[in-house]
């Protein structure tokens, strides 16, 4: 029996190695820089191959498979090796990721590694009792539910990721369609139901619709814009200010105009989120030394 324990001690292991490099992928790849593996492509290779080559000996460990004992035990070595040869490289303390994105390269991970080759060179070597049907498919149940929450873990780091990507990248500008909208450069008498203006260097006319739930998510946005000093804010709906959509030519909500205190139109564009409406008024405060020559403004 102490054989069969030690059988699924060492696939717990194994598959724990590969859920935490599942849980971390990113700083899971970025540790195979230790090792001289460059460029994201081959990252991404050698971090698959890494995870799946962990959970394909865990399952055939715990299956009952000598070979896969005796290839973990390998493997084990194969990394203690490059341990060492990171740590002769002057690599001490840099990242590895062999148990989590904690692991570091050092004498002590070498130890580990070492330790655990021996551990599963040992497990074939162990007396075993032959397990029931009935008590083999409890042991199948219990792996396929570690696998399932590994599996579960793996999703939600993912879904991490993608999100710490879409950080990185930042949103995209507000859409700004030539046909749509007033001209930039363009007058309009717009500006005239602005309250107020004078002392404002822009003004800003949001477009929205009582039905569009982007433009009831939008209004803190809106009022946080409102509260600058320096911009003027004025809203027009769709129903309420059908005369202005018609006149200006708005293809839909939410859509912004950043304008010259003078009326000139500055620039325009369809948004869905503060960054994108400011990126509107960028986009003027861009514009504007060019368009207001071009005019005559002031």
């Amino acid at each position: 029996m102490f054989g069969l324990v030690a059988r699924f001690v060492a696939a717990f292991v194994l598959a724990g190695s590969a859920a935490l490099k599942l849980a971390s992928p990113g700083s899971s790849r970025a540790a195979l820089a230790t090792f001289e593996v460059e460029g994201e492509r081959l990252r991404w290779i050698g971090w698959a191959i890494l995870v799946a080559t962990e959970l394909g000996l865990a399952i055939a460990i715990a299956a009952g498979s000598d070979a896969a004992a005796w290839l973990a035990a390998g493997l084990m070595a194969l990394f203690a090796a490059a341990l060492v040869g990171a740590i002769l490289r002057g690599r001490a303390g840099a990242p590895c990721a062999c148990f989590g994105s904690r692991s570091t390269v050092g004498w002590t991970s070498v130890a580990r590694n070492l330790a655990l080759a021996s551990g599963f060179a040992v497990v074939p070597l162990l007396p075993e009792r032959t397990l029931s049907t009935d008590q083999w498919l409890g042991l199948g149940l219990a792996l396929a539910l570690v696998m399932c929450v590994a599996l579960g873990i793996a999703v939600l780091a993912l879904a991490r990721e993608v999100g710490v990507l879409r950080l990185r990248l930042g949103p995209a500008a507000a859409l700004e369609i030539p046909e749509e909208g007033p001209e930039p450069g363009e007058r309009v008498a717009v500006i005239e139901r602005f309250a107020r203006h004078g002392d404002a260097s822009l003004a800003l006319a949001v477009f929205t619709s009582a039905g569009c739930r982007v433009c009831r998510g939008l209004e803190p946005t809106i009022a946080a814009i409102a509260g600058d000093p320096t911009v003027a804010v004025e809203t027009f709906d769709e129903v309420e200010d059908r005369d202005v959509w018609s006149e200006l030519g708005i293809p839909g909500s939410p859509f912004a105009i950043a304008l010259e205190p003078n009326g000139i139109v500055l620039a325009k564009g369809t948004f869905n989120n503060l960054a994108q409406l400011e990126s509107v008024l960028a986009t003027a405060e861009h514009r504007r030394p060019g368009l207001v020559a071009a005019t005559g403004g002031g």
